[in-house]
């Protein structure tokens, strides 16, 4: 009966979240008529990269949890859900592979997964809002979905190390602020969509993350280290944007030194080999910000972005391949139509 109150209030929030509430409008100007003929080409170019199984991601990056859950996310910022949409059936095959790469442990990792803390934190996310949008539907799917989801919140909850984040391995040992990130917009993924999360975990995580913060308003890549960069203070703004937090100074610092570093057209950011990584946080901190912050930094991002597709309709990653890189650079661009739960105030 729970479950079946749960998948009622869920279908509303899909109806709203799929629908012509005001969450999914575009406002006026955010999407261009360049930027959105970039996302259709890209979007058609993203599913040549997928796979037999259903993986996206090649060379190394094969077979791997962390590629397709961001190509899966990147479909379904355009609506497209498992079994709806014209790349419904892509996302169904990436949902199939990530539940097949889901241990009993809960932890979600590719066979030859390096760090699967990263990828498991993106996969959980994609769970978090396949099961959020879908509405909790009572199919043989739904309930894979949910089982995954809720073992998956779970591994994360008691693999927190004392400081309050998370690191590499599901191992309480260690943290850094940018798998911490990963775990914290699963969390919230999962609270939106109805899986109770714990508070002490995201009450620990944003100490941790506030902890992690320099004096120019950067934020470090551990407790021990010292150098500010752009994406993990994208990171770490967005992280605490999303543990409930809007209104703080520790925000405006990080926003802050996001736009005096790294304000897209200015050339700085492009040098970075986490170009994508920081603006797929990056946009979202703004997003959230709202006001001046989202009106000064959405533009530049969104125009640096679309010059910076090649013919093929993809965008190559340096470091990590062009499914990576393509799937980061739709979602960013896909912001506007607000589908995705995650990105709803």
């Amino acid at each position: 009966m729970i479950r079946w109150i749960l998948a009622v209030l869920l279908a509303s929030v899909q109806f709203t979240a799929l629908g012509q509430g005001a969450q999914n409008a575009a406002l006026e100007d955010e999407i261009t008529p360049e930027s959105d003929a970039a996302v259709e080409r890209g979007l058609a170019a993203l599913v040549q990269q997928q796979t037999e199984n259903g993986s996206f991601g090649d060379g190394r990056y094969a077979n791997n949890v962390a590629v397709t859950s961001l190509a899966c996310l990147a479909l379904m910022a355009d609506g497209n859900l498992p079994g709806r949409g014209a790349y419904g059936e892509n996302v169904r095959k990436g949902l199939e592979f990530i539940l097949e790469n889901t241990s009993e442990s809960g932890l979600v990792a590719g066979d030859a997964a390096n760090g699967p803390m990263y990828g498991h934190g993106f996969a959980a996310l994609f769970l978090g809002e396949v099961y959020g949008m879908t509405g909790g539907s009572d199919t043989p799917l739904a309930d894979r979905t949910y089982e995954a989801l809720v073992k998956a919140v779970r591994l994360i909850e008691r693999t927190q190390n004392e400081e309050g984040g998370w690191r590499y391995n599901p191992l309480p040992n260690d943290a850094d602020v940018s798998v911490t990130i990963c775990q914290v917009m699963a969390l919230r993924s999962a609270r939106n969509a109805g899986i109770e999360v714990s508070k002490e975990t995201i009450d620990k995580a944003v100490r941790y993350v506030i902890e992690c913060q320099n004096p120019d308003g950067g934020f470090r890549y551990q407790l021990r280290t010292r150098d500010s960069a752009w994406p993990r203070t994208a990171a770490g703004v967005a992280s605490i944007q999303y543990a409930g937090i809007y209104d703080d100074e520790t925000l405006d610092n990080g926003l802050g030194y996001l736009v005096r570093t790294s304000l897209p057209g200015e050339g700085n950011a492009r040098r970075s080999p986490h170009y994508y990584y920081g603006h797929y946080y990056a946009v979202q901190a703004m997003y959230l910000a709202g006001g001046d912050w989202w009106a000064t930094w959405w533009p530049a991002a969104r125009n640096e972005i679309v010059s910076l597709q090649r013919p093929d309709g993809l965008w190559d990653d340096r470091g990590v391949g062009e499914a990576y890189g393509t799937s980061m650079a739709l979602i960013v661009l896909q912001m506007p139509k607000r589908y995705l739960p995650i990105f709803q105030k």
